[in-house]
């Protein structure tokens, strides 16, 4: 919430320069300015950040190629936005989310996996096989930095996952090692703060070397070292070289100094990383992370978070990545055997049988017979699959397909789903959102909510994830049910 409250605060006057917000400072949350907002609603920073969270909760793991298609739905179709379509975009971001399309296509026909699948590619072995690296080397934006929190967030109880997975989420849109290491270092800082370090601890010289086992071997990039050591504790701020750019050594730079000199205030320091100038709301946003990671979510002015954009949403999502997150932790102790100095064991949670996160698996086979050596779309089924929906062993010795091969299950009605033309037409998904049984009933809308797109009403407080059962289609599920989350109205929440 500290991130999307900095975007929003700093989107009425992004790429203001420094003398302008010297003579007219940003004090409080206004709309208008750069973008046309209204009070509360927020930029890219967020809507990533939120694609991120998502694909973390939806898959309950980290999966790379799921946060990349998230993106590109992000940049075609609004998704995750607050005005319903995609209005500031980086220009390192949209070059990686194309080229993401591009290895897309490519991958399909080598695979011969159709096109329209491919968004929902959950086997691990095609995973493994497809680059998600989708930058040039040399791209150092603050692009990759601004969205980091949830990976932080989901990880945190195993540290050296939560920093290694940080670098990684930033490196597949921006190929540079600084924004590699950024990412990481900043990730370890946010882990601080949650394990309750103190403010002395987080931006003591000695940070990176007192906790250097989260970074398993790898040392920091130079520049990146520097800032450890401490190279932004600049009292007159922009006046000793500190500046709000959309260089990631910048970025990052402004957004500790503005933490250090905060005077244990978030409207402070948010409002001296925006009156930096420049790139506003991601020096803000950036800022946001941490501090709000720090200081907590009570912490946060009353009188701004009123008017945030998806407040409710927000927090919603913040509960799923505490829940998914602790389930994670334990399922990844069950499968690896391996726990780190520092991790923080969770508390016993009943067995759902979740430890294996991927219930459907499309995989391409290879089948071939004294007539054809055709490729076949085969499915794979984990012990994570109610017994119901499971096949018998003779089904899978004739090798029998399923109705539907990918993350589309029958669990979904008929009526709800929406035909293969509504992508080529690329319409907006918002209006393709269907309701599905996962959902709590008191969140269910009616038709005539969805034709108005009106926000639920009541609190977005859903059920316990394990409540439900997501069967094959959990993924599914959980992406329309996200999608209806931010309507094109431009009221807020």
């Amino acid at each position: 919430m500290g991130m999307a409250l900095g975007d929003a605060l700093g989107a009425c006057v992004e790429f203001r320069p420094h003398e302008y917000l010297t003579a007219h400072p940003v004090k409080n949350l206004m709309g208008g300015g750069t973008w046309g907002l209204e009070k509360g609603q927020f930029t890219d920073d967020t809507s990533m950040a939120l694609c991120l969270a998502t694909s973390l909760i939806a898959r309950r793991d980290f999966v790379p190629y799921d946060q990349l298609v998230r993106y590109k739905w992000w940049y075609q179709y609004g998704y995750m936005s607050s005005t319903g379509k995609c209005f500031d975009i980086g220009a390192a971001t949209r070059q990686s989310i194309i080229q993401f399309e591009k290895n897309q296509k490519d991958f399909a026909n080598k695979t011969s996996i159709p096109i329209d699948y491919m968004d929902f590619l959950c086997d691990p072995n095609c995973l493994s096989e497809f680059n998600v690296y989708c930058s040039e080397a040399g791209v150092a934006g603050n692009g990759a930095l601004m969205r980091l929190a949830p990976v932080p967030l989901f990880f945190y109880r195993n540290p050296k996952k939560a920093v290694e997975y940080a670098g990684i989420s930033g490196k597949i849109t921006h190929g540079d090692d600084k924004v590699y290491d950024a990412c990481r270092f900043y990730a370890a800082l946010i882990i601080g703060a949650l394990q309750h370090k103190s403010k002395n601890e987080l931006l003591k010289e000695t940070f990176y070397t007192d906790n250097k086992i989260w970074f398993g071997d790898k040392d920091l990039h130079p520049d990146i070292q520097k800032i450890s050591d401490g190279s932004y504790k600049k009292k007159r701020g922009y006046e000793d070289g500190i500046r709000g750019k959309g260089y990631i050594i910048s970025a990052l730079e402004a957004a500790l100094w503005a933490f250090w000199s905060d005077e244990d205030s978030f409207e402070k320091g948010v409002l001296k990383a925006i009156n930096l100038g420049d790139d506003t709301d991601t020096t803000a946003a950036i800022y946001g992370q941490l501090a709000g990671a720090y200081y907590g979510y009570k912490a946060l002015p009353e009188e701004w978070l009123e008017h945030m954009y998806g407040k409710r949403f927000i927090k919603c999502l913040s509960k799923w990545i505490v829940y998914e997150g602790e389930n994670w932790s334990k399922s990844h102790i069950y499968d690896d055997g391996d726990t780190e100095h520092n991790d923080v064991l969770p508390e016993e949670i009943p067995d759902r049988s979740r430890f294996r996160r991927f219930t459907v698996h499309t995989m391409v086979s290879k089948a071939s017979d004294s007539n054809n050596d055709n490729q076949n779309i085969a499915t794979t089924y984990q012990s994570s699959m109610p017994k119901n929906d499971r096949r018998s062993s003779e089904d899978l010795t004739n090798n029998k397909p399923l109705q539907a091969a990918t993350s589309y299950q029958s669990s979904m009605s008929k009526n709800d789903r929406k035909p293969s033309q509504g992508f080529s037409d690329k319409k907006p998904l918002q209006r393709a959102t269907s309701y599905q049984p996962c959902m709590p009933e008191n969140d269910l809308r009616s038709s005539k909510d969805l034709t108005d797109n009106k926000l639920i009403q009541e609190d977005l407080e859903l059920a316990p994830p394990g409540t439900y059962s997501l069967g094959n289609s959990g993924r599914r599920q959980t992406h329309n049910y996200l999608f209806g989350k931010f309507p094109k109205s431009s009221k807020h929440s």
